[in-house]
Protein backbone atom coordinates (compact mmCIF):
# COMPACT_ATOMS: atom_id res chain seq x y z
CA UNK A 1 0.00 0.00 0.00
CA UNK A 2 2.01 2.96 -1.23
CA UNK A 3 0.74 6.41 -0.35
CA UNK A 4 -0.09 8.74 -3.24
CA UNK A 5 1.74 11.86 -2.15
CA UNK A 6 2.20 13.85 -5.36
CA UNK A 7 0.29 16.83 -3.94
CA UNK A 8 0.98 16.23 -0.26
CA UNK A 9 3.13 18.83 1.45
CA UNK A 10 6.06 17.07 3.06
CA UNK A 11 7.38 17.32 6.58
CA UNK A 12 4.20 17.83 8.60
CA UNK A 13 1.08 15.73 9.00
CA UNK A 14 -1.50 18.55 8.96
CA UNK A 15 -1.76 20.46 5.70
CA UNK A 16 -3.07 23.67 7.24
CA UNK A 17 -3.93 25.43 10.48
CA UNK A 18 -7.45 24.65 11.65
CA UNK A 19 -9.44 27.45 13.32
CA UNK A 20 -8.97 27.80 17.07
CA UNK A 21 -12.45 27.93 18.66
CA UNK A 22 -11.06 29.88 21.63
CA UNK A 23 -9.33 32.59 19.59
CA UNK A 24 -11.03 35.93 18.99
CA UNK A 25 -8.86 36.65 15.93
CA UNK A 26 -8.41 34.04 13.23
CA UNK A 27 -5.63 34.04 10.59
CA UNK A 28 -6.84 34.54 7.04
CA UNK A 29 -4.19 32.57 5.18
CA UNK A 30 -1.17 30.46 5.99
CA UNK A 31 1.89 30.71 3.78
CA UNK A 32 3.62 27.33 3.59
CA UNK A 33 7.25 26.96 2.69
CA UNK A 34 7.28 23.64 0.86
CA UNK A 35 9.58 20.78 1.77
CA UNK A 36 11.71 19.63 -1.16
CA UNK A 37 14.19 17.31 0.52
CA UNK A 38 13.68 15.51 3.82
CA UNK A 39 17.19 16.36 4.99
CA UNK A 40 16.43 20.06 4.55
CA UNK A 41 13.40 19.88 6.84
CA UNK A 42 14.85 21.78 9.79
CA UNK A 43 15.85 24.72 7.62
CA UNK A 44 12.61 24.93 5.62
CA UNK A 45 10.00 24.38 8.34
CA UNK A 46 11.79 25.08 11.63
CA UNK A 47 10.12 24.34 14.94
CA UNK A 48 9.57 27.21 17.34
CA UNK A 49 10.40 26.46 20.98
CA UNK A 50 9.02 28.43 23.91
CA UNK A 51 9.84 27.68 27.54
CA UNK A 52 6.87 27.73 29.90
CA UNK A 53 6.66 27.30 33.66
CA UNK A 54 3.45 25.52 34.67
CA UNK A 55 2.31 25.21 38.28
CA UNK A 56 1.97 21.42 38.09
CA UNK A 57 3.29 18.59 35.94
CA UNK A 58 1.28 15.55 37.07
CA UNK A 59 -2.16 14.89 35.62
CA UNK A 60 -4.58 12.62 37.44
CA UNK A 61 -6.19 10.19 34.96
CA UNK A 62 -9.75 9.35 35.96
CA UNK A 63 -10.97 7.89 32.67
CA UNK A 64 -11.90 4.19 32.88
CA UNK A 65 -10.80 3.89 29.22
CA UNK A 66 -7.17 4.46 30.19
CA UNK A 67 -5.44 2.02 32.51
CA UNK A 68 -3.15 4.39 34.39
CA UNK A 69 -3.28 6.65 37.43
CA UNK A 70 -1.03 9.58 36.47
CA UNK A 71 0.37 11.05 33.27
CA UNK A 72 3.18 13.55 32.80
CA UNK A 73 3.90 15.51 29.62
CA UNK A 74 7.15 17.52 29.44
CA UNK A 75 6.12 19.12 26.13
CA UNK A 76 2.99 20.69 24.71
CA UNK A 77 2.62 20.24 20.98
CA UNK A 78 4.46 17.48 19.14
CA UNK A 79 6.86 17.59 16.22
CA UNK A 80 6.10 14.00 15.22
CA UNK A 81 3.19 15.31 13.15
CA UNK A 82 0.89 12.28 13.44
CA UNK A 83 -2.19 13.34 11.51
CA UNK A 84 -4.59 11.33 13.70
CA UNK A 85 -3.26 12.57 17.07
CA UNK A 86 -6.02 13.22 19.63
CA UNK A 87 -3.70 15.63 21.49
CA UNK A 88 -3.93 18.20 18.69
CA UNK A 89 -7.08 19.68 20.23
CA UNK A 90 -5.23 20.55 23.45
CA UNK A 91 -3.08 23.07 21.58
CA UNK A 92 -6.12 25.34 21.28
CA UNK A 93 -6.02 25.99 25.02
CA UNK A 94 -2.60 27.60 24.59
CA UNK A 95 -3.84 29.91 21.84
CA UNK A 96 -2.60 27.84 18.90
CA UNK A 97 -4.12 25.82 16.09
CA UNK A 98 -4.47 22.06 16.20
CA UNK A 99 -3.02 21.96 12.67
CA UNK A 100 0.52 22.91 11.73
CA UNK A 101 0.88 24.99 14.91
CA UNK A 102 0.62 21.79 16.96
CA UNK A 103 3.60 20.35 15.08
CA UNK A 104 5.68 23.50 14.88
CA UNK A 105 5.05 25.63 18.00
CA UNK A 106 6.39 23.52 20.86
CA UNK A 107 6.13 24.53 24.51
CA UNK A 108 8.92 23.29 26.78
CA UNK A 109 7.95 22.73 30.41
CA UNK A 110 11.32 23.80 31.74
CA UNK A 111 10.50 23.47 35.44
CA UNK A 112 8.98 19.98 35.13
CA UNK A 113 11.76 18.11 37.01
CA UNK A 114 11.56 20.47 40.01
CA UNK A 115 7.76 20.23 40.04
CA UNK A 116 7.93 16.43 39.98
CA UNK A 117 10.45 16.30 42.84
CA UNK A 118 8.26 18.62 44.91
CA UNK A 119 5.17 16.50 44.26
CA UNK A 120 6.86 13.21 45.14
CA UNK A 121 8.18 14.76 48.36
CA UNK A 122 4.71 15.50 49.71
CA UNK A 123 4.04 13.56 52.94
CA UNK A 124 0.73 12.25 51.57
CA UNK A 125 2.05 11.16 48.15
CA UNK A 126 0.74 7.69 47.33
CA UNK A 127 3.02 5.63 45.11
CA UNK A 128 1.34 4.76 41.80
CA UNK A 129 3.03 4.37 38.39
CA UNK A 130 3.37 7.60 36.41
CA UNK A 131 3.10 7.50 32.61
CA UNK A 132 5.43 9.47 30.36
CA UNK A 133 3.64 10.70 28.24
CA UNK A 134 -0.11 10.20 27.71
CA UNK A 135 -0.66 13.28 25.56
CA UNK A 136 2.36 14.38 23.50
CA UNK A 137 5.46 12.24 22.98
CA UNK A 138 8.14 12.71 25.64
CA UNK A 139 10.86 11.70 23.14
CA UNK A 140 9.82 13.94 20.26
CA UNK A 141 12.70 15.74 18.46
CA UNK A 142 12.71 18.65 20.96
CA UNK A 143 13.95 16.22 23.62
CA UNK A 144 17.34 15.96 21.90
CA UNK A 145 17.99 19.58 22.76
CA UNK A 146 16.09 20.20 26.00
CA UNK A 147 16.42 16.79 27.74
CA UNK A 148 13.44 17.41 30.03
CA UNK A 149 12.43 13.75 29.83
CA UNK A 150 15.89 12.58 30.85
CA UNK A 151 15.83 14.93 33.84
CA UNK A 152 12.39 13.61 34.85
CA UNK A 153 13.67 10.04 34.66
CA UNK A 154 16.59 11.00 36.88
CA UNK A 155 14.17 12.40 39.48
CA UNK A 156 12.12 9.21 39.34
CA UNK A 157 15.27 7.13 39.78
CA UNK A 158 16.36 9.23 42.77
CA UNK A 159 12.97 8.69 44.40
CA UNK A 160 12.86 5.02 43.35
CA UNK A 161 9.46 5.68 41.79
CA UNK A 162 7.76 3.49 39.12
CA UNK A 163 7.31 4.93 35.64
CA UNK A 164 5.85 3.83 32.32
CA UNK A 165 6.99 5.30 29.01
CA UNK A 166 5.10 5.37 25.73
CA UNK A 167 6.87 6.72 22.66
CA UNK A 168 7.25 6.43 18.89
CA UNK A 169 10.86 7.55 18.96
CA UNK A 170 14.10 5.57 19.13
CA UNK A 171 15.57 8.45 21.16
CA UNK A 172 14.43 6.50 24.23
CA UNK A 173 17.61 4.43 23.79
CA UNK A 174 19.71 7.47 24.67
CA UNK A 175 18.51 7.01 28.25
CA UNK A 176 19.27 3.31 28.41
CA UNK A 177 21.61 3.92 31.34
CA UNK A 178 18.83 5.31 33.54
CA UNK A 179 16.32 2.74 32.27
CA UNK A 180 18.64 -0.10 33.25
CA UNK A 181 18.94 1.29 36.78
CA UNK A 182 15.18 1.64 37.07
CA UNK A 183 14.67 -1.83 35.67
CA UNK A 184 17.06 -3.36 38.22
CA UNK A 185 14.47 -2.32 40.83
CA UNK A 186 11.43 -3.29 38.68
CA UNK A 187 10.45 0.36 38.26
CA UNK A 188 10.03 0.79 34.50
CA UNK A 189 7.88 -0.44 31.61
CA UNK A 190 8.26 0.84 28.03
CA UNK A 191 5.59 0.84 25.32
CA UNK A 192 6.49 1.52 21.69
CA UNK A 193 3.62 2.98 19.69
CA UNK A 194 3.69 1.28 16.28
CA UNK A 195 1.18 1.80 13.47
CA UNK A 196 2.63 0.14 10.38
CA UNK A 197 5.49 -1.91 8.95
CA UNK A 198 5.24 0.05 5.70
CA UNK A 199 7.81 2.82 5.66
CA UNK A 200 6.00 4.72 2.88
CA UNK A 201 2.86 4.79 4.98
CA UNK A 202 4.74 5.72 8.16
CA UNK A 203 6.28 8.74 6.43
CA UNK A 204 2.92 10.31 5.56
CA UNK A 205 0.90 9.08 8.55
CA UNK A 206 3.40 10.16 11.24
CA UNK A 207 6.18 11.96 9.33
CA UNK A 208 8.72 12.72 12.07
CA UNK A 209 8.52 9.55 14.13
CA UNK A 210 11.34 7.00 13.97
CA UNK A 211 11.46 4.71 10.97
CA UNK A 212 10.00 1.21 10.99
CA UNK A 213 13.44 -0.37 11.27
CA UNK A 214 14.46 2.01 14.04
CA UNK A 215 11.36 1.09 16.04
CA UNK A 216 12.03 -2.62 15.64
CA UNK A 217 15.66 -2.07 16.67
CA UNK A 218 14.49 -0.10 19.70
CA UNK A 219 12.28 -2.99 20.82
CA UNK A 220 15.13 -5.43 20.30
CA UNK A 221 17.63 -3.28 22.22
CA UNK A 222 15.29 -2.73 25.17
CA UNK A 223 14.37 -6.40 25.27
CA UNK A 224 18.00 -7.51 25.15
CA UNK A 225 18.68 -5.21 28.10
CA UNK A 226 15.93 -6.97 30.03
CA UNK A 227 13.64 -3.94 30.07
CA UNK A 228 9.95 -4.90 29.76
CA UNK A 229 8.68 -3.58 26.44
CA UNK A 230 5.36 -3.98 24.71
CA UNK A 231 3.68 -2.46 21.65
CA UNK A 232 0.61 -0.30 21.26
CA UNK A 233 -0.81 -0.59 17.75
CA UNK A 234 -2.47 2.78 17.77
CA UNK A 235 -4.49 3.80 16.10
CA UNK A 236 -5.91 1.10 13.89
CA UNK A 237 -7.44 2.79 10.84
CA UNK A 238 -9.76 0.73 8.61
CA UNK A 239 -8.38 0.14 5.11
CA UNK A 240 -5.14 1.96 6.03
CA UNK A 241 -3.27 -0.25 8.51
CA UNK A 242 -5.98 -2.59 9.83
CA UNK A 243 -4.77 -5.43 7.57
CA UNK A 244 -1.31 -5.42 9.24
CA UNK A 245 -2.30 -6.75 12.67
CA UNK A 246 -0.86 -10.25 12.32
CA UNK A 247 2.24 -9.24 10.37
CA UNK A 248 3.09 -6.42 12.77
CA UNK A 249 2.40 -8.58 15.83
CA UNK A 250 4.81 -11.24 14.61
CA UNK A 251 7.51 -8.68 13.79
CA UNK A 252 7.42 -6.97 17.18
CA UNK A 253 7.19 -10.29 19.04
CA UNK A 254 10.25 -11.55 17.16
CA UNK A 255 12.02 -8.32 18.18
CA UNK A 256 11.28 -9.06 21.84
CA UNK A 257 8.01 -7.31 22.67
CA UNK A 258 6.08 -9.00 25.48
CA UNK A 259 2.60 -8.01 24.36
CA UNK A 260 0.42 -5.89 22.10
CA UNK A 261 -2.60 -3.65 22.65
CA UNK A 262 -4.59 -1.41 20.33
CA UNK A 263 -6.89 1.56 19.98
CA UNK A 264 -8.99 2.58 16.98
CA UNK A 265 -8.81 5.95 15.30
CA UNK A 266 -11.13 8.68 16.61
CA UNK A 267 -11.22 12.12 15.05
CA UNK A 268 -12.51 14.55 17.67
CA UNK A 269 -12.78 18.31 17.21
CA UNK A 270 -10.36 19.82 14.70
CA UNK A 271 -8.79 16.44 13.94
CA UNK A 272 -11.71 15.39 11.75
CA UNK A 273 -11.30 18.13 9.11
CA UNK A 274 -7.50 17.88 9.28
CA UNK A 275 -7.60 14.12 8.73
CA UNK A 276 -10.13 14.41 5.91
CA UNK A 277 -7.96 16.98 4.15
CA UNK A 278 -4.94 14.68 4.61
CA UNK A 279 -6.58 11.49 3.37
CA UNK A 280 -8.08 13.12 0.28
CA UNK A 281 -4.59 14.28 -0.68
CA UNK A 282 -2.80 11.08 0.33
CA UNK A 283 -5.26 8.31 -0.57
CA UNK A 284 -7.85 9.91 -2.88
CA UNK A 285 -8.86 6.53 -4.28
CA UNK A 286 -10.11 5.27 -0.93
CA UNK A 287 -10.81 8.44 1.05
CA UNK A 288 -14.60 8.05 1.17
CA UNK A 289 -14.32 4.37 2.04
CA UNK A 290 -11.96 5.02 4.96
CA UNK A 291 -14.00 7.93 6.31
CA UNK A 292 -17.22 5.90 6.17
CA UNK A 293 -15.57 2.96 7.92
CA UNK A 294 -14.27 5.27 10.65
CA UNK A 295 -17.82 6.60 11.08
CA UNK A 296 -19.05 3.01 11.37
CA UNK A 297 -16.73 2.57 14.37
CA UNK A 298 -18.31 5.51 16.19
CA UNK A 299 -22.07 5.48 15.71
CA UNK A 300 -21.98 7.22 12.35
CA UNK A 301 -19.65 10.06 13.35
CA UNK A 302 -15.95 10.83 13.04
CA UNK A 303 -16.12 12.44 16.47
CA UNK A 304 -16.51 10.07 19.41
CA UNK A 305 -16.02 11.04 23.06
CA UNK A 306 -18.14 8.29 24.58
CA UNK A 307 -16.50 6.59 27.51
CA UNK A 308 -16.30 2.86 26.98
CA UNK A 309 -16.42 2.88 23.18
CA UNK A 310 -14.17 5.72 22.00
CA UNK A 311 -10.93 3.70 22.30
CA UNK A 312 -12.17 0.39 20.85
CA UNK A 313 -15.11 1.44 18.68
CA UNK A 314 -18.23 -0.57 17.99
CA UNK A 315 -19.78 -2.54 15.18
CA UNK A 316 -18.42 -5.01 12.64
CA UNK A 317 -15.11 -3.29 11.88
CA UNK A 318 -14.31 -2.79 15.56
CA UNK A 319 -15.07 -6.42 16.41
CA UNK A 320 -13.02 -7.68 13.48
CA UNK A 321 -9.95 -5.70 14.60
CA UNK A 322 -10.39 -6.65 18.24
CA UNK A 323 -10.72 -10.35 17.34
CA UNK A 324 -7.55 -10.17 15.25
CA UNK A 325 -5.63 -8.58 18.12
CA UNK A 326 -6.82 -11.35 20.46
CA UNK A 327 -5.75 -14.06 18.02
CA UNK A 328 -2.40 -12.35 17.43
CA UNK A 329 -1.73 -12.30 21.18
CA UNK A 330 -2.34 -16.03 21.43
CA UNK A 331 -0.33 -16.86 18.33
CA UNK A 332 2.71 -14.62 18.72
CA UNK A 333 2.99 -13.75 22.41
CA UNK A 334 1.83 -16.95 24.11
CA UNK A 335 2.85 -16.98 27.76
CA UNK A 336 4.95 -13.81 27.60
CA UNK A 337 4.31 -11.51 30.55
CA UNK A 338 5.66 -8.25 31.93
CA UNK A 339 6.92 -8.31 35.47
CA UNK A 340 4.94 -6.02 37.79
CA UNK A 341 6.22 -2.77 39.23
CA UNK A 342 7.78 -2.90 42.68
CA UNK A 343 5.97 -0.18 44.64
CA UNK A 344 8.01 -0.82 47.78
CA UNK A 345 11.21 0.76 46.45
CA UNK A 346 10.02 4.35 46.94
CA UNK A 347 12.27 6.68 48.96
CA UNK A 348 10.67 9.88 50.22
CA UNK A 349 13.05 12.86 50.15
CA UNK A 350 13.17 15.63 52.75
CA UNK A 351 13.37 19.37 52.11
CA UNK A 352 17.16 19.45 52.27
CA UNK A 353 17.47 16.66 49.73
CA UNK A 354 14.88 18.36 47.53
CA UNK A 355 17.24 21.31 47.03
CA UNK A 356 19.40 19.00 44.91
CA UNK A 357 16.76 19.17 42.19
Amino acid sequence: MKAQTSTLKKGRGAQSNSPNPYAKIQPVKEFWEGIVEDEDFEQKVPSEYTEVFPKSILNRVDSPDIGLAWSMNPYQGCEHGCIYCYARNTHNYWGYSAGTDFEQKILIKANAPALLAKELSRPNWKVEPIMLSGNTDCYQPAERKFKVTRKLLQVLLDFRHPVGIITKNALVLRDLDILKELNAMDLVHVTISFTSLQEDLRRVLEPRTSSVQAKLKTIETLSTAGIPVQVMMAPLIPSINSHEIFELSKAVSDAGALGINHTVVRLNGAIGPLFEDWIRLTFPDRADKVLNQIKALHGGKLNDSRTGTRMRGEGVFAKNMSDQISLARKKYFGEKQRKPYDLEQFVRRNKEQLLLF
